[in-house]
């Protein structure tokens, strides 16, 4: 078995003595920190707009209560400035997820004990919606700093004038040479949303001691220097963008450059434009850049690594041999508290190998047996073999849930950490991903996960992009249903098709699909993870599926046809005859 994961010191006392040392010392204070389209801050400058925004915490925050900040923010520089500053001040930046609506980001509010927001036009709607009589004693700041024209008019307070008042009655003087609060390193600096794909999303905590150090590893993972230049497309307040993306660069003394939002047809031109050596993703952002067209010059980029999880392995080695980037994908989740060893002669596939204390066990807790192939690379004992990664040994650097005794419990089972990740191990302690516990499928009795039946899917040459998901059958359990985002100027063939899935040696024939969606997008998070429970709602109802396509085979049809109305009105009748109509709304 791997040694256990190897200590790494913090870079510095703490997030206050970190930002002090880029913005005073010669070799980093007069480099770039931060980049915004064609705006540039030093790491001087970066302290200073950090200085401002610690002042405002400590004018606007209730001592009685936690010092907690809701920021409510596109990528701009307002969100690493607010997240700075809340370093400086001992506060916490709760990041807030822009796509929440009403009563679910009012919830996320309440339960973090945000006692302001600060937030741009661009969101102000939404918040406002949620927040009528909520508890806010330091009120909205809206900031019109980064707008743009699209943006609709600003209302209420303005952060630009907050700002102004409270470095006027609470900046520190240069006389006395105070720029921190004097906080440990051990008090929270931000809240963390999980991505919420399968259940509702829970809020971690993250001390300025775990940033700090993630920071560290990152930076020497990706050996980053003053030179290196991130590029942040994932939004902000996503674990990925924080501990890979800016951390480092404070860290390293680097520069980050932001943009608002991902977008595949931008991506190069936005990482030339900065001179990007590095960016962090998580999802489907591969696929999506080998979505956009081909051009001979997409190695023309001055890209040196890429880190992030979640992209299949025939994606990895396109997008890297396209881009001429070295690409790190590692299993990871906001609650860090599952490290695999990923040194040594890694199998295509696999998310690294057990290290001291990670096991694979079954819902009791006892270990499964080790997965066992066909000659065809097939896996031939998935309900045996699959089973939750587990740490035996705690929850590592994982800090806990915030407000939240139940999911710990939950989690902290037995004094393990339980992922909600499955899994399954070969002969030689390499790990394969194989879904959420959520994604469980039950098919004539056979237990199994839905990703390896989605590795499969995606590697037809008309797939762009493939979520696998079970949808129930009349009778009992379940039944495979794929929804597929096809590549441009493609159509679906239900012939050929099942003629490929034919040809597939590692496609169980109770993996088949027996639905299969065309859709043009799939439902996501802003950290683009695909919502399965979303797709698994909705189903194969006409009345949830808009006007994307679905298609239905019996078993040994030599073909996928139209699941048509009178189809639908047919199973909705043998749910009703099997007494399991409640699962038609499930």
């Amino acid at each position: 078995m791997a040694p256990a994961l190897v200590e790494v010191p913090l870079p510095a006392a703490d997030v206050a003595a970190l930002l002090r040392r880029n913005g005073a010392e010669e070799r980093y204070k007069d480099r770039p920190a931060l980049r915004f389209g064609d705006r540039i801050w030093t790491h001087q400058e970066l302290l200073a707009e950090a200085e401002h925004f610690a002042a405002l915490y400590r004018a606007r925050l209730d001592p009685r209560r936690p010092p907690h900040v809701g920021v409510l923010l596109d990528n701009t520089p307002d969100y690493v400035f607010a997240l700075c500053g809340a370093g400086l001040a001992g506060a916490a930046a709760v990041g807030l997820n822009h796509t929440r609506r009403g009563e679910h980001l009012a919830h996320d509010i309440s339960h973090t004990d945000v006692q302001f927001v600060i937030t741009e036009p661009r969101h102000q709607a939404q918040l406002e919606a949620a927040t009528g009589g909520a508890d806010l004693p330091g009120g909205i700041l809206v900031s019109e700093r980064f707008a743009d024209g699209n943006d609709p008019q600003a209302r209420g307070e303005s952060l630009d004038q907050a700002l102004e008042t409270a470095w006027a009655d609470h900046g520190a003087r240069p006389s006395d040479g105070a720029s921190a609060a004097d906080c440990s390193v051990d008090v929270l600096w931000a809240l963390l949303f999980t991505s919420g794909t399968s259940a509702a999303p829970k809020a971690v905590s993250c001390t300025q001691r775990r940033l700090l150090t993630t920071g560290n590893r990152m930076a020497m993972m990706l050996d980053l220097g003053p030179d290196d230049v991130g590029y942040a497309a994932m939004p902000l307040f996503h674990a990925n963008s924080l501990m890979s993306g800016l951390a480092p660069a404070l860290v390293a003394g680097a520069s980050l450059s932001l943009t608002r939002r991902f977008s595949a047809s931008r991506f190069l031109s936005d990482v030339r434009h900065y001179g990007a050596t590095w960016f962090n993703y998580t999802g489907k952002v591969l696929a999506y850049l080998l979505a956009t067209p081909e051009r001979l010059d997409d190695a023309d980029n001055p890209l040196r690594v890429a880190f992030g999880n979640e992209g299949s392995p025939h994606v990895v080695e396109q997008a890297a041999t396209r881009f001429g980037v070295n690409i790190i994908d590692v299993f990871g989740s906001t609650e860090g508290a599952i490290a695999l060893d990923r040194t040594g002669d890694r199998p295509r596939g696999s998310i690294g190998r057990l290290r001291q204390g990670i096991v694979v066990v079954h819902e009791g807790g006892l270990e499964v047996p080790r997965a066992r192939f066909d000659s065809e690379g097939g896996l031939v004992n998935a309900e045996q073999c699959v089973g939750e990664i587990v740490n035996t040994l705690g929850v590592g650097p994982f800090e806990g849930y915030y407000r939240n005794e139940e999911a710990m419990r939950h989690a902290t089972r037995h004094g393990w950490y339980w992922s909600g990740d499955l899994g399954y191990v070969d002969e030689d302690g390499w790990v394969y991903f194989a879904g959420r516990t959520s994604d469980w499928l039950r098919v004539d009795g056979e237990n199994f996960p839905g990703a390896p039946i989605e590795a499969i899917m995606g590697r037809h040459p008309d797939v762009m992009l493939a979520s696998v998901y079970g949808v129930p059958d009349p009778d009992s359990g379940d039944q495979v249903m794929v929804a597929l985002v096809l590549h441009e100027d493609v159509a679906f063939d239900g012939r050929s098709f099942v003629s490929w899935l034919s040809m597939q040696p590692d496609l169980s024939p109770k993996w088949w699909p027996r639905f299969i969606r065309l859709c043009k997008t799939l439902p996501c998070t802003p950290s683009n993870k695909i919502l399965t429970r979303t797709l698994a709602h909705e189903k194969f109802r006409s009345d949830l599926v808009g006007g994307d396509l679905v298609y239905v085979r019996k078993p040994d049809a030599d073909a996928f046809r139209r699941f048509s109305d009178q189809d639908e009105s047919a199973l909705r009748s043998a749910f009703e005859s099997s007494g399991r109509l409640r699962f038609w709304d499930l």
